[in-house]
């Protein structure tokens, strides 16, 4: 990995230009979400129960030939920056939960770096348009990045949710 001057070996420095400082990430984003959901408060607190909740995603038009082969897939997975998360906190409460949890042990928006993960079904690609069912994000995120979800490669089996599981009653 790249060395910054300051001998901290391990992290990265920079983007590619040598010019941005060891503590700064810096995202473009690659489209934004058209969704109906235009405050945060009425986002359903899980995907599941915005699953039938349509939306879609407008990719710029600089970023049109990474959507080739695409159209093949169901789901894709959607990174975006939540650009409305609440004050980040490192202990939440989560939905049915009796008490706190670390914000790493849970999915709850207020995170120290609002960027959210979502699976969506693509229903279908119109130019430079995503058409997608089960959007759980709020109108006008940006998108950073979006990636093929593969059943293969990405499904886990028998997995453990720690505080999730006794909520669900698995334990």
């Amino acid at each position: 990995m790249p060395d910054n001057d300051g001998g901290d070996k391990g992290r990265f420095t920079n983007q590619g230009d040598g010019n941005i400082p060891a503590d700064k990430i810096i995202f473009k984003p690659i489209g934004f979400v058209n969704s109906p959901f235009q405050d945060s408060r009425y986002i359903p607190s899980q995907p599941l129960i915005a699953n039938d909740t349509e939306g879609s995603i407008d990719i710029l038009p600089e970023y049109a030939a990474g959507l080739e082969g695409l159209e093949g897939f169901s789901h894709i997975y959607v990174i975006y920056h939540n650009h409305r998360p609440g004050r980040p906190s490192l202990k939440v409460k989560p939905f049915m939960a009796t008490k706190q949890f670390g914000i790493f042990a849970t999915r709850a928006p207020c995170r120290p770096n609002p960027i959210g993960l979502s699976i969506v079904e693509l229903l279908r690609i119109e130019g430079t348009t995503l058409h997608v069912r089960g959007v759980d994000i709020l109108d006008g995120s940006a998108v950073i990045d979006i990636k093929a979800y593969s059943e293969t490669f990405d499904k886990v089996i028998e997995p453990r949710c720690g505080w999730q599981d006794e909520v669900a009653g698995k334990e």
